[in-house]
């Protein structure tokens, strides 16, 4: 006779049998994860077959249906504008573009705002007559400026007031020149004014019939979204319908954003892909509200998210650091935020971050403008703390075919094939490599995964890797090391090109970088490698900020040489200190490390910063000038 158990003692079996399996295959998280990306494929082929690929229909949907019309859309500066009142504006924006401008269909207009409602209702409004927004970084000034602005290929120019006064002659004279398109005329530089918004919103609207935004499908350009620069001029790449719908709506519901309900909060630029794609465009397919910050700032951003009721908010790169950087007060808990959301936090600060201002769930995601795909991390527990990416075994099942890791030469930062099949070679478990996007083989069926850069082949080429697993494959190169471990967590190692090689070994400078983040005494640290005359590779050096001004005292070197050398292997310890006052960074809270890498650690070339190196043989890090570089440049000293 077979073995029975009473009711009572097997249902608490089975449901503590079917929670172990939960929590050791990640079974509901993979749920979330897939259903989220299901269904936005869903929604996004509907809409396409509808002929309604266009965002402006949800924008749209929202403003003309009578339960959700009055519901707040948008909040910057104690001011809103519910989506009935966003949709008006939209169309009156939409309509002087066309009356005054003559902008249609498939034109690019390039819009150069900082974060306020004119952004928004200038790009709407340029979706609504089937014309793509050209999103320059307000930060740019000279060359970069006007490489954006040629690359773009636009005619039309919009610029705010607040940025007006980075247009010197010089630029304004090129973008006038008859020659500036490349024969095809000069740029009309639009500049607004209090006066022209008047002027628009006094405007009588008519709503364009849908021919004029008909036809755009889910691999159609919808913005050109520039990158960063750091590593050259920055460079137009296309965001698809597919990435600003599918990639909205699966961050949407992945959040679990609520419709009325939820309130998102950024101040990060909507000029870049996470605060317009992931932010903006998720909140309104949830039909969420959106709060709209002018610009980070540690001082405005918790009276702004406690002011506007936010329940979500946005983070990039250094921002969660700097929050932290802050003098606590008792208010800092005192916020009806639920979740952190957004890409780059460091692990170093991750946990902190949490505790202090007691934010339960952080979701952090790793990805690139221009890239296919991305790995998302929703965190409520320390399993998956500092990962960028997480999966269980389902998800690993259906999605794993998608990405790899592959081994990189250590010299030349070139994928490692094997001899005898002249494929690549994937990493093991815990082995870090450069992370690669399945492509299809065929570059014509890339679609909507893959588009590149906006009218450069060259550069959109140079991201494809070929003949990675099989003969005649296609991958998309990210350019930055990853490692996975086995329980499906990805961890971000470093970018390809930042890491540095000394005594014959790899040096990632996040690690180290993270490592120095935990010192009490360490506000910022920057890692790089700096080339050393009469050596071979690059020395480490670290750019920091000190919580106490002023020189350091003997006790602070003598520590910060113990606490590194304890903790890191002998090759990986920063040989130099470079104490600056503020860091460097992008406009997306990047740290730069550029020209701190190249001006080296050469007195001469660093101004008023101060540089402290740890001599062979000595305890503690010491003053660096003028006799210690001759005396490294005569061979004197080996490091």
């Amino acid at each position: 006779m077979a073995a029975t158990l009473p009711l009572t003692l097997a249902l608490p079996t089975a449901a503590a049998s079917l929670a172990y399996l939960n929590a050791r295959l990640s079974l509901s998280y993979d749920y979330n994860l897939l259903g989220s990306f299901i269904a936005g494929s869903v929604v996004g082929n509907i809409a396409q077959r509808r002929d309604r690929a266009n965002l402006f229909y949800v924008l749209e949907g929202h403003a003309l249906n009578p339960k959700t019309a009055s519901n707040v859309f948008l909040i910057y500066q104690n001011r809103q504008w519910t989506y009935k009142e966003a949709y008006e504006n939209v169309l009156r924006y939409a309509t002087w573009l066309k009356r005054r401008h003559a902008v249609g269909k498939g034109e690019i207009v390039a819009i150069d705002f900082t974060n306020s409602e004119l952004f928004i209702w200038m790009w709407w409004a340029l979706w609504a007559l089937g014309a793509k927004p050209a999103f320059v970084n307000y930060n740019l000034r000279g060359e970069p400026l006007l490489h954006c602005i040629r690359t773009s290929t636009a005619r039309l120019l919009f610029v705010d007031e607040e940025v007006k006064a980075g247009f010197s002659g010089d630029v304004l004279q090129e973008l006038s020149s008859g020659g500036f398109r490349d024969g095809k005329g000069a740029v009309e530089t639009v500049f607004f004014s209090k006066e022209l918004e008047l002027e628009i919103l006094a405007t009588n609207s008519v709503r364009e019939p849908d021919e004029a935004r008909g036809g755009a499908r889910l691999q159609d350009m919808a913005i050109l979204i520039y990158t960063s620069g750091t590593t050259g001029l920055p460079k137009p790449a296309v965001v698809s319908w597919s990435k600003v719908r599918l990639g909205g709506y699966f961050v949407s519901r992945w959040l679990g954003l609520k419709k009325g309900k939820d309130r998102f909060y950024t101040c990060m630029p909507l000029y870049h892909t996470s605060a317009s794609s992931f932010g903006l465009s998720a909140a309104l397919q949830a039909g969420s509200t959106f709060i709209l910050g002018h610009r980070f700032s540690p001082s405005t951003f918790w009276p702004e998210v406690r002011a506007s009721s936010a329940t979500v908010i946005q983070y990039v790169g250094e921002t969660c650091r700097y929050l932290l950087s802050s003098p606590p007060t008792p208010l800092d808990t005192q916020h009806k935020v639920r979740l952190a959301f957004g890409n780059g936090l460091r692990p170093d600060v991750w946990q902190r971050f949490q505790e202090r201002f007691d934010i339960e769930t952080v979701a952090e995601f790793y990805g690139a403008t221009e890239g296919p795909s991305a790995s998302w991390n929703l965190s409520r527990n320390g399993f998956s703390r500092g990962a960028v990416g997480r999966n269980g075994r389902l998800a690993s099942l259906i999605l794993g075919g998608g990405l790899t890791l592959v081994e990189l030469d250590p010299l030349t930062d070139a994928p490692l094939r094997d001899p005898q099949t002249r494929l690549c070679r994937p990493c093991a478990p815990n082995e870090p490599g450069e992370l690669l996007y399945r492509l299809p083989d065929h570059e014509d069926e890339w679609g909507s995964k893959y588009q590149g850069y906006y009218d450069n082949p060259a550069a959109t080429a140079s991201k494809i890797l070929r003949n990675v697993l099989k003969k005649g494959d296609a991958w998309y190169r990210t350019g930055d090391l990853l490692r996975h471990d086995q329980d499906g967590r990805w961890w971000f190692s470093d970018r390809i090109g930042d890491t540095f090689r000394w005594k014959g070994e790899n040096v990632s400078t996040t690690e180290v970088a993270e490592l120095l983040g935990t010192h009490p005494a360490v506000r910022e640290a920057n890692v790089y490698g700096v080339r050393v005359p009469s050596h071979d590779g690059r020395a480490g050096c670290a750019a920091v900020v000190l919580d106490a001004s002023g020189e350091p005292s003997v006790e602070l070197l003598k520590g910060l040489a113990q606490f590194v050398r304890k903790r890191l292997p002998k090759y990986a310890v920063p040989i130099f200190l470079r104490l600056v006052s503020a860091m460097d960074v992008t406009g997306t809270m990047k740290m730069q490390k550029g020209v701190l890498r190249e001006e080296g650690v050469e007195p001469g070339k660093v101004g008023l910063d101060r540089i402290y190196w740890l001599p062979p043989n000595e305890e503690s890090y010491q003053r660096f000038g003028e006799r210690e570089w001759k005396a490294l440049e005569a061979g004197r000293v080996k490091l």
